[in-house]
């Protein structure tokens, strides 16, 4: 086999991946990044911009279907799913275009091929791709994740058949089906709910836990239920998928057995770390529960060998994956750094907004500690008040007790996911509540609700 030999080698092309190419090159170090699909990952290509950007075609609908409140009247409007499709392709093909861009203007070595690693001699790791091998000093996996199928009885032959469907397929459906389920209650589910129920879906959404949106603090997630039930989408909480066949889901709640018809079926119960066929046995690469272990430099248990993104399982999100990426790196360039995970911020972009950071009430609960809480309505807010008419938010912020620092912010309402940063930001930085009275939120924004929160204390 021919060889090439490069500082870093990393394979996949993820916003792991290709962040840490930039970042790596941009230090001075040759890079060669392997990826078998389209570059930009998962995120790219059917997660985060894709679904963001049918979002917001439902936003856009909702506001010309309601604006009479606000002096505008439309006629005949209708959301036309084939070109909100269309514009779907568009932006993502624009984006893609700005990542191979990027890669080349940094003079990255793209290999448009799986990868395996050979195993490591003399200090250099081996990866073989596109029939040649290659050489490097430093080795990152960001292989990402892919969608979770559980062993259901039915589902297989309903994904073969098309009347079920991960993530990845629902992207690309061409019409909106009439009846559609959806097996989880995460946030990429409650996403796909709340476009298709836009777009003139029956969405009926099972969870097999008592709650929705996972990690999301209790109250909000209670709120946010309540809002999407007033959009016409059915919840059945504590519900067991237990058999799928044509037209039919069907689940147990308390041991009672539960039909719901249905056209489509998207399964959304979570992403595993894609660590299979990389080849790790031949270098003896620790994982836990499905996952690489890795430190908070990244590194794993193999010297110069680091696990970025979904594949360590720590924090599935692009931005959590962005962030690595630079830690892994300066590490590899030796500056001080050091990966953090205590006020990575989270996002559901339906309308409304739902956004959170830092502790939820449960988890203060459980960790034992002491904290007080304070809420106030979006209506606190004059811009709120001002650009809406029936709907309503809120804040909900933990502050330790004795120290009064901030260490969880959870917002429902409209721009949360533009305002969550900033309060990611306090809890990250640690500041006290006297210092957080003093920054000064521009007027009229809803954000100013966060700065009211603070005199609440």
């Amino acid at each position: 086999m021919d060889k090439t030999h490069s500082d870093v080698l990393i394979i996949g092309g993820g916003p792991a991946g290709y962040s840490a190419a930039e970042r790596a090159a941009r230090g001075g170090l040759t890079v060669t990044l392997f990826e078998k699909g389209t570059p930009g990952g998962v995120c790219l290509n059917e997660g985060c911009i894709p679904t963001k950007t049918l979002l917001h075609a439902a936003k856009v609908y909702d506001y010309a279907l309601n604006g009479g409140a606000y002096g505008v009247f439309a006629d005949n409007v209708r959301l036309d799913h084939g070109t909100v499709l269309a514009r779907k392709e568009k932006v993502v093909k624009t984006l893609v275009s700005g990542v191979e861009s990027k890669m080349k203007a940094r003079k990255i070595n793209v290999v448009k091929s799986a990868a395996v690693i050979e195993g490591k001699d003399g200090g250099f790791f081996s990866v073989g791709a596109d029939g040649r091998s290659y050489t490097g000093q430093y080795l990152l996996l960001a292989a990402g994740s892919e969608p979770l199928i559980p062993p259901i009885t039915g589902l297989k032959d309903a994904l073969e058949a098309g009347y079920a469907v991960t993530s990845r397929e629902i992207l690309d459906l061409q019409t909106i089906p009439k009846k559609l389920t959806v097996i989880g209650a995460g946030i990429i589910g409650l996403e796909m709910a709340a476009y298709f129920a836009a777009a003139g879906s029956r969405v009926t959404v099972i969870e097999a836990t008592g709650k929705i949106a996972g990690y999301t603090d209790a109250e909000i997630s209670d709120l946010f239920m309540t809002d999407m039930i007033k959009k016409g989408i059915t919840f059945h909480l504590n519900g067991k998928v237990t058999e799928f066949s044509p037209g039919i889901v069907t689940y147990e709640t308390d041991g009672i057995s539960n039909n719901v018809e249905t056209d489509l079926s998207l399964i959304s119960v979570g992403r595993r770390p894609l660590i299979a066929r990389l080849g790790l046995e031949t270098l003896g690469v620790h994982t836990e529960r499905g996952a690489i272990t890795t430190d908070n430099h990244l590194r794993t248990n193999v010297a110069n060998l680091y696990a970025i993104g979904d594949i360590n399982g720590k924090s599935m999100l692009a931005h959590t994956a962005y962030r690595e990426a630079e830690v892994a790196v300066n590490h590899i360039l030796h500056k001080k750094d050091t990966m953090r995970y205590d006020a990575v911020p989270s996002v559901i972009y339906t309308s409304p907004e739902v956004a959170y950071a830092g502790e939820t009430e449960e988890s203060a609960r459980e960790k034992g500690l002491a904290y007080i809480v304070k809420k106030l309505s979006m209506s606190y807010s004059g811009r709120f008040v001002a650009e809406n008419d029936k709907a309503d938010g809120l804040c909900k912020l933990l502050f330790e007790k004795g120290t009064e620092r901030l260490i969880g912010a959870h917002l429902i309402g409209p721009y949360a996911s533009e305002m969550i940063y900033g309060a990611s930001i306090m809890i990250e930085s640690r500041w006290p509540i006297g210092d957080l009275r003093e920054l000064i939120f521009p007027h009229p924004t809803v954000s100013e609700i966060i700065r009211e929160a603070f005199f609440q204390i």
